[in-house]
This record gives C-alpha cells, sequence and structure tokens, in this order.
C-alpha cells in the first residue's frame, strides 16, 4: 500500500499499517494527534516530515530515510526492532528507547536522553549536536564515525566498539563493561569511573580525574592531555605517550609513560602501591 503527498494530524493516521510505503508526507496539524505509526509492520518511510508526538512505536522492521523529527516529535522510536534509520534529523528528547537491531547511519540529532536500552545497535556517520544521558544501557553496539556534544553519555553499557569518533563529553563509561575504543578523541571530566574490561587503542583523552575505580583497564599507545589525579583505586594496565600530569593511588597494574609530573600516594595507601610506575626510564614501585 502507498500513502504519499498527504498531510496528517489525526489520532493514530496510520496505526498498525503493514508492507506500506510511506513516502513525501507530513504528520503536522491543529488536531495534534499522536501515534501516527504505531504497531506498523515492514513499512518503508522516505522524505516525511514529523511534527507529532510518539509517531513509531513497537514497530517491526522498518526503514526511515531522508526524514525529519522536529523537536515536537518527542519519544519517535520506542519498542522496536529491525529498523533502519539513514540520513535523517532527529530533534526530540528520548528519540530511541528499547528497541533491538536498530541501524543508524548520516544522521542528525539534538535529543536528550537519546539511545536508552537498546540492544543490538549499528551507529556509523553520526553528530549528536548535544545530549544528556546518550546511550544509556546499550548492548551489543558498534559505532564509527560518531560525533558528539553531551553529558553522562555511555553509562552501563555493555560489549561496545567505537572507532575513529570524537567526544566532548564528562562522566562518559561509567559503570561500562566490555568496551573497546579505537582512534579515538575523548575530552571530558571523570571518564570512565567503575568501569570493567575498558580497552582504549590509538586515542587522545582529556579532562581531569580519569579512569578512576577501574577494574583491567588497558591503554595501548595513547596520548592524555591536562589529565591529573588519575587511575586512583583503579586496576590499569596503560601505554601513554607523553605526559600524564599526576597520577593518584593506582591499585594494581602498570603504568608506563613518558613523563608523570606527580605521584600521590597518600595515607590512604600507606604511600605505597602494587602498580608498576615507569618513566623517563626509571620505576617507582
Amino acid at each position: 500500500m502507498l500513502f504519499e503527498n498527504q498531510t496528517y494530524d489525526q489520532e493514530r493516521a496510520l496505526y498498525g499499517v503493514q508492507d506500506s510505503t510511506i513516502k513525501n508526507c507530513r504528520f503536522t496539524g491543529p488536531a495534534d494527534g499522536e501515534s501516527f505509526l504505531k504497531e506498523a509492520k515492514r513499512i518503508d518511510v522516505s522524505d516525511c516530515f514529523m511534527n507529532l508526538r510518539y509517531p513509531l512505536w513497537h514497530v517491526t522492521d522498518g526503514k526511515i530515510k531522508n526524514c525529519e523529527m522536529t523537536e515536537n516529535c518527542r519519544a519517535a522510536l520506542w519498542y522496536d526492532k529491525n529498523i533502519e534509520i539513514e540520513n535523517c534529523k532527529m530533534m526530540g528528547i528520548k528519540a530511541l528507547r528499547e528497541c533491538e537491531n536498530i541501524v543508524l547511519k548520516n544522521t542528525v540529532a539534538n535529543s536528550p536522553e537519546f539511545i536508552w536500552k537498546v540492544k543490538g545497535l549499528t551507529v556509523e556517520n553520526v553528530e549528536i549536536l548535544e545530549s544528556e544521558y546518550p546511550f544509556f544501557e546499550v548492548k551489543d553496539a558498534k559505532i564509527k564515525n560518531l560525533t558528539m556534544k553531551g553529558k553522562y553519555s555511555f553509562q552501563y553499557d555493555e560489549n561496545i566498539e567505537i572507532e575513529n569518533s570524537r567526544f566532548d563529553t564528562k562522566d562518559a563509561f561509567w559503570h561500562s563493561k566490555n568496551m573497546v575504543i579505537r582512534d579515538s578523541t575523548i575530552k571530558g571530566e571523570y571518564l570512565a569511573w567503575y568501569s570493567e574490561n575498558l580497552t582504549f587503542i590509538n586515542c587522545k583523552i582529556m579532562g581531569t580525574q580519569p579512569f578512576c575505580y577501574c577494574k583491567n583497564l588497558r591503554l595501548e599507545n595513547c596520548t592524555m592531555e591536562n589529565c591529573d589525579l588519575a587511575f586512583e583505586k583503579s586496576t590499569v594496565f596503560a601505554e601513554v605517550k607523553g605526559k600524564i600530569h599526576s597520577v593518584k593511588n593506582p591499585l594494581k597494574g602498570k603504568i608506563k609513560a613518558d613523563e608523570i609530573g606527580e605521584i600521590i600516594l597518600d595515607e590512604t595507601t600507606g604511600g605505597k602501591t602494587d602498580c608498576q610506575i615507569l618513566f623517563n626510564s626509571s620505576k617507582i614501585q
């Protein structure tokens, strides 16, 4: 079934449609109806303007391309399965939640609480202009070429691969497990506290007090800029090019850097650590 060049503003306008193409339609108007494509199956949506709430809930097997979701299009995709989103604008709050098998490509988002509790996620060539708590409780994701500005990102995540990305985000990766981040730049305070099995490869890391209370943290061929009070109470294996401003109370493992400005072992450790700390060909233990 084809729905083309139409405007809909009523409640549940295309509720439950199946095996349908929705092309160049506008979902907006004075009736201010919501849930216009709820419970749809096997749909192909393209070149549409979405200005109403809760449009795509409980959708199975869908493609969404070249669409604009305004700030009024809040909570756009919830409880969906097998959805491909490409070349879209997603400007409403809480745009993706509790979905499974989602592909997101060539898209721009400005969405607080973006991508929550999603399992099976592919992200490529995406820009998040601003968000709070993006990627919360996400599992099994592959992310490439993501640019993001926000706060409290990637918290309580599991099994994530990230590459060639750029983040300006504080309190990122808290309580996350089993992640590999490659060839990326991460700027932000208090990075990856309470995380487990995180590996950073060829990354640039910026900001105060990174990597505290971590388990099995690994840094391979990374640089650290303006990073002080790093690695407190962490089990860490780090190879850092250049300078770390200060290292504080690391628990176990090995830290190697070209230069470390200060090593702090305070009274809580009795002035000792089981972590090897090496710099300028000298070792302090």
